[in-house]
């Protein structure tokens, strides 16, 4: 029991800590365009997936998975909606963090928690106790700031914990095994991807060939990069109580956080500073509430 739940540790701060440091790969591919770079993460998700796939033997598992999806419409429709919010995701991410909106991208993960808690409500019928109420309004005043501050919506931040809030959700209506979810959710994507690099190969505008080997190299590698963290997060889940797997969630906007301010050398003044700590504050207060109701 124990030494499972030392995997489960393992594979949760494996895949938060590959998480984390994303921005810098990223940022290897800066010569890309983002749509380029989400094209590639789409392919190279499915060849390593189903690499996975054969590897592992779950190859029975997709089979009966793809069955009862193609059965039940409605599932279906929703993988689709999965892999669609993903997708929106992972290209607001990219943008971002080859546009200097690193420290954005780590609000957006530091307040997705609270809008899973939102979603509990709204779709699962969940109810709020008084401290994740007041955990929401924190974070509301921090975004409040930062918008009346910079004099916009801080779009990135909102459409990041949006879209994994919906993904989030999406995925547990779905109830279905994580190496079939990601498997499926980049196949429906690829000939979409497929088709947007073979234009850009045509027009010659392409960042993939022998040109550009390095960068070749590192487009490839996309698919690992998506792949690994994911099925980490999966072992971890499988393995560790939510409520332990939470603590492990503020990580990688940790992580972020710091490449923001000292690798990309993002503005971090009093604008950021407020926001930063009200989430933190509603962060803090939404930790012990969850913890003292798992203890409870």
């Amino acid at each position: 029991m124990q030494e499972n739940k030392n995997l489960g540790y393992m594979a949760a701060l494996g895949c938060y800590v590959l998480w984390g440091i994303l921005p810098l790969y990223w940022h290897l591919m800066a010569d890309a365009e983002a749509n380029e770079i989400l094209c590639h993460r789409i392919l190279w998700s499915v060849v390593f997936m189903l690499i996975v796939i054969v590897a592992t033997k779950r190859w029975q598992t997709l089979k009966k998975d793809c069955l009862e999806l193609w059965q039940n419409k409605k599932r279906g429709a929703m993988l689709v909606a999965a892999a669609i919010i993903i997708s929106l995701n992972w290209l607001t991410y990219i943008w971002a963090v080859n546009h200097n909106h690193v420290i954005d991208t780590s609000i957006g993960y530091y307040i997705n928690p609270l809008v899973n808690v939102l979603f509990g409500v709204a779709i699962f019928g969940e109810t709020l106790s008084a401290p994740k109420k007041l955990s929401i309004a924190l974070a509301a005043v921090g975004i409040f700031l930062m918008t009346w501050q910079i004099g916009k919506l801080p779009w990135v931040s909102v459409a990041l914990a949006l879209t994994f809030g919906s993904y989030g959700a999406l995925k547990k209506k779905l109830k279905l095994d994580p190496f079939t979810s990601i498997t499926l959710e980049t196949l429906l994507l690829f000939p979409f991807a497929f088709y947007y690099v073979a234009n850009l190969t045509a027009a010659g505008a392409a960042h993939f060939g022998p040109e550009t080997p390095t960068l070749s190299l590192l487009l490839a590698g996309c698919g690992v990069a998506t792949a690994v963290p994911l099925i980490l997060f999966s072992y971890g889940a499988n393995l560790l109580p939510l409520n332990v797997l939470g603590f492990f969630q503020y990580i990688s906007p940790s992580m972020t956080l710091l490449l923001g301010i000292f690798f990309f050398n993002e503005p971090f003044g009093t604008t950021q500073l407020f926001t930063f700590g009200f989430i933190w504050l509603a962060l803090l207060v939404f930790t012990v509430s969850e913890w003292k109701a798992s203890h409870a």
